[in-house]
């Protein structure tokens, strides 16, 4: 089941990202030769008008391969040919896509496991809140007389409450109500009355929710990245394909939430890398549309072809590296 959750990540993630070129290529009016997922031989193919759409054997990887993407073309419909500001959409295009999936993905994750609103959904048996009259329905309206506007706000003032018992003011039945209630400590040091806030599902919020997510796991990320080139981060800490399969084995015992969690994080991942300009990448050939767009034709479909080409032998030889790392890590272990 681990090695079939893998494959189904890696195929969902690459279609994203490919989708998004293929969209933005047709929107273009663009000729898209082929639209596969996954590397080497096609086992499953079919032409449809211009395009063939296959399958292939090994579920890593994927192209939409587009006329006159790395070569020259006189095909009016062809890559090379079109305007700049349409190349970078295409360009951008894939990584947008697996932004998007992420945030999705965070957002479903968000509204699946709802929010704590200021209603008491139950008590601790014996605890502080149940001995003082606080009961399930109530809605918390002040503490020690400050405002409460969610949840958060009950933890906060609680924990920063002078005296062992705290003032509660909240709506019952259409009337308040007021109670003194005492505090206890938890196992982990907090300072508690012993209540359980009840979850709502917003839309709206698990959307706003998924998104600052998003963005605040992109902040991390990047700045991992940085510290790749600067040294902070060693690349002995990169995984490749088998330490995902590794992480999605731990995952899915872990329930169907951690693999969405994974695969929103491995979607984001996506996004960031392919933007970096670096050659073969989409933000590599971003930056060569753009010297292009600058300098006219000093560099050439064949010239950019080639740069390209050593970038991605490159990136074939890091794929390597890593990929002997996540070994070393998780499958020698295994046989000591």
């Amino acid at each position: 089941m681990t090695v079939i959750y893998a494959i189904l990540l890696f195929m969902v993630l690459i279609f994203v990202h490919e989708f998004g070129h293929f969209i933005a290529a047709k929107a273009c009016n663009v000729k898209v030769n082929e639209f596969a997922i996954g590397m080497g031989p096609a086992i499953l193919k079919k032409q449809k008008g211009e395009t063939l759409y296959a399958v292939r054997a090994i579920p890593i990887g994927g192209f939409c391969a587009m006329e006159g993407e790395d070569e020259e073309s006189e095909d009016e419909r062809a890559f090379n040919n079109k305007k700049s500001w349409q190349k970078i959409i295409i360009l951008v295009a894939g990584a947008f896509m697996n932004l998007l999936l992420c945030i999705i993905i965070m957002s479903t994750i968000s509204f699946a496991s709802g929010v704590a609103t200021t209603t008491i959904s139950g008590l601790t048996p014996g605890g502080p809140a149940e001995q003082a009259g606080l009961m399930s329905g109530d809605v918390i309206i002040e503490i020690d007389g400050r405002e409460v506007a969610e949840w958060q706000d009950v933890s906060k003032f609680i924990g920063e409450a002078e005296d062992e018992f705290v003032s509660f003011k909240v709506m019952r039945d259409g009337a308040s109500v007021e109670l003194i209630v005492g505090t206890t400590i938890s196992e982990d040091g907090r300072k508690v009355v012993g209540i359980l806030p009840k979850t709502a599902h917003k839309p709206l919020y698990s959307l706003v929710n998924g998104t600052k997510s998003t963005f605040s796991m992109a902040i991390s990320m990047v700045d991992i990245l940085k510290g790749l080139f600067t040294g902070g981060v060693s690349t002995d800490e990169l995984t490749g394909p088998v330490g995902i399969v590794a992480v999605v084995n731990d995952s899915a015992s872990l329930g169907f939430i951690y693999i969405a969690f994974l695969t929103a994080m491995i979607s984001l991942n996506l996004a960031i890398v392919n933007m970096l300009p670096f050659p073969a990448l989409d933000g590599g050939r971003v930056i060569f549309v753009i010297i292009r767009m600058i300098t006219g034709k000093a560099i050439t479909d064949e010239i950019e072809g080639k740069v390209h080409f050593i970038g991605i032998m490159l990136l074939f030889a890091l794929m390597i590296y890593v990929t002997w790392n996540d070994i070393e890590r998780f499958i020698f272990p295994l046989f000591n």
